[in-house]
This record gives structure tokens, sequence and C-alpha cells, in this order.
């Protein structure tokens, strides 16, 4: 019986550090806060874009399109994951991803995960975008 703890704390060890490694490859973006890197579906830390079937979804996309599709990014996992993906924050050329996709007005911060970190980029005119409960900050 021990052993068999043994060998699933051996595991688990095992998989905490692979979540941490960088990941790291040519992106393809799924819509404003997603990207499949190397094969590894990514959900952008702390960004709250609109769906696709929302208004903004597809111009949150299509920015995000044309900053990294088919160019190599790096991406620190939390250790987290949402609904399947990994999350991450992810660079471009040492760039923030999510910042820039918030400061260009194309999606929110969402301060339960980003503590904050984005909201000195948002801009006024996202106030129109949707912002998701999950995103609200636990008391």
């Amino acid at each position: 019986m021990r052993t068999y703890g043994a060998l699933i704390g051996v595991m688990l060890a095992a998989a905490a550090a692979t979540a941490a490694e960088p990941i790291y490859g040519r992106a393809r973006v799924i819509d404003g806060d997603t990207l499949e890197v190397a094969g590894v579906r990514v959900r952008l830390e702390g960004v709250a874009a609109p769906e696709l079937s929302e208004a903004g979804g597809d111009a949150a996309r299509v920015f995000l399109e044309r900053l990294v599709e088919g160019r190599v990014v790096v991406c620190a996992p939390t250790g987290r994951r949402s609904r399947g993906r990994r999350v991450a924050v992810c660079r471009l050329d040492g760039r923030d991803l999510g910042e820039m996709v918030i400061a260009a007005g194309l999606a929110r911060d969402c301060p339960r995960y980003s503590r904050g970190r984005y909201a000195a980029v948002e801009r006024e005119a996202a106030a129109g975008l949707p912002f998701p409960g999950y995103c609200q900050p636990r008391r």
C-alpha cells in the first residue's frame, strides 16, 4: 500500500513539473483568448475576450491572428486548466499577448485571474464588451 501511495506522489510531482514547463512553438489562433501552440490549447491568463458568437469576438480573433498566426510564441503555464486548455501567459518577442489584446480594446482584464495585471491598459471602449461573472474577484 505504501508503494502505491509513493508511486502516486511521484506521478503527481512529475505532472506538476510538466505543467510549469514553457510551451513554445508556432501559434494558431482559436479565438480572442485561446491559442494552439505546438499542438497544445492555451487559454490566455487574465483575459476575457468575447466569444466568437458575441459582438467583438471575431475582431479579437482577427487581431490575434494578425499578431501571431504562424509565428513562434512562448507561453508560461500557471498550472491551471480551463475547459481542457492550459492557462498561461503567452509572449511574442517578449511582449505579453494578453496585454496587447486588452490594450487594443478588444478584451477585458479579468481581475480574478490577472490580479489586476492588465487594469491599467484596459481601454474605456472595452466597457461595452461582455464581462463574464467568473472574472469577479472572490471575496
